[in-house]
């Protein structure tokens, strides 16, 4: 199909959006944790039977993962992808249908949870493309997958679902397709060729020192200034080490020590996140780390080697040139000059790539924009988009209903369909 003849057939062809967005806004509200998705899961395998298009369900993959695969003669296998939990977030939206919830983390400690990514709009989305990529199914051919993913937030969730025999239980896909919600004005697409969205590296760091009585510190090691001084030096690394005319971030995202004022503790913990889109500026941050979180431990008199473990690893995400190409021209086709061809990299990560890279597939992933419109053009006016548009993560993150989730649907429509031609 040429990209018009798209535009066409998915403007003639749509579902009951008012049953979306009540079905968006049941999931905002009841959001779960990375690992601990079933009644998200549970509530889209339901869905996906429901639609009697004839999709072959697979559920409890990677934990609650599963996919629906819908075979519709020859051609291509096109998978698309959703990820499905939500955040440790005390959300603040003052939304009606605002998240109450709270969960136990792995953790062991209850926290409040939140779909502060987005992942509820991912959901809710690839659920109504389901429903009208089925009622096309006259003028497509070949096999879709519509892959629902759970730990996207630890980085876990693709891996896992590869690891325990996804590509046994569903076709491999030809193409591996994506998309995000992201802090952009509403009916914005950004797409690119090349890096998508950077790679990204986790660390717990424990520092070790002697614990005592505050107030006689002369006879311990203390390892709360130990770690403000390995905090305070890491701000060097990007400032002082890698090019000015390359991309890193060194994020300290936790510091803790310690459980009252009069104690000196033995050890802090120190978690760390890196964020880069080069294989050799990431060696050399993580180089710097450990260099300078050995150095200021050794002249703090730490009473032992600090321990440095790998907690999570996202890929570096790459959108193949060709199958890109070709989306691009559905885009922009479809939607005109909303849509961005060289939208820059994301400074975030993602993981959805693993299930293209893992079979030597290409993938492409692209991002949608949520922020209202007024919104958005009062703060840019004022030049305040940094502080007055709420960023995934965000507690405040709450992106409009539509057109958000419609251009979400378009986009995820317009891209399998692409590929899904009549022989």
């Amino acid at each position: 199909m040429v990209p018009q003849d798209l535009t066409s057939l998915l403007r003639s062809t749509t579902v009951d959006f008012d049953f979306y967005e009540a079905l968006y806004k049941h999931f905002h509200s009841q959001p779960e944790l990375s690992c601990q998705e079933s009644q998200t899961a549970a509530k889209a395998a339901s869905l996906l039977r429901s639609l009697n298009a004839g999709y072959e369900v697979q559920t409890s993959i990677g934990g609650h993962g599963l996919a629906g695969v819908l075979r519709n003669g020859a051609g291509k296998t096109v998978l698309l992808r959703a990820d499905m939990d939500a955040l440790p977030v005390k959300e603040d939206t003052g939304l009606e249908y605002s998240s109450k919830v709270k969960m136990r983390d792995n953790d062991d400690t209850v926290k409040p949870v939140m779909h502060a990514c987005g992942h509820d709009f991912h959901v809710t989305a690839l659920l109504a493309a389901a429903e009208r990529l089925a009622k096309m199914k006259e003028s497509w051919s070949g096999t879709l997958i519509l892959l629902f993913q759970p730990n996207e937030e630890r980085a876990g969730g693709a891996q896992a679902m590869v690891a325990d025999g996804l590509y046994d239980k569903i076709p491999i896909p030809d193409i591996v397709l994506g998309q995000h919600v992201m802090p952009q004005k509403r009916g914005y697409i950004g797409c690119r060729i090349g890096n998508i969205m950077s790679e990204a590296d986790s660390f717990k760091i424990t520092l070790y020192g002697r614990g005592g009585h505050g107030s006689m510190p002369h006879r311990t090691v203390d390892p709360v200034v130990m770690a403000a001084s390995v905090v305070m030096k890491l701000q060097t690394v990007v400032s002082r080490e890698v090019d000015p005319d390359q991309f890193a971030v060194v994020t300290i995202g936790s510091l803790q020590a310690g459980q009252t004022e009069n104690i000196i503790s033995d050890r802090a913990e120190v978690r760390v996140n890196v964020r880069t889109q080069n294989h050799e500026v990431r060696n050399k941050v993580l180089a710097a780390i450990r260099r300078i979180v050995k150095g200021e431990c050794e002249a703090s008199g730490a009473t032992k080697a600090p321990l440095i473990e790998n907690t999570t690893k996202f890929p570096l995400s790459v959108n193949d040139e060709a199958v890109t190409k070709d989306v691009h021209r559905s885009f922009e086709a479809f939607f005109g000059n909303q849509f961005d061809p060289n939208t820059p990299c994301s400074t975030a990560s993602e993981d959805y790539s693993i299930l293209g890279s893992s079979q030597g597939k290409p993938c492409c992933f692209w991002f949608f924009g949520g922020t209202d419109e007024k919104a958005w053009d009062d703060a840019e006016k004022k030049g305040r988009l940094a502080e007055d548009v709420p960023v995934n993560h965000s507690p405040f993150f709450a992106p409009v209903i539509q057109p958000t989730l419609s251009t979400g649907v378009d986009a995820l429509c317009l891209a399998a369909l692409t590929f899904l031609k009549k022989p």
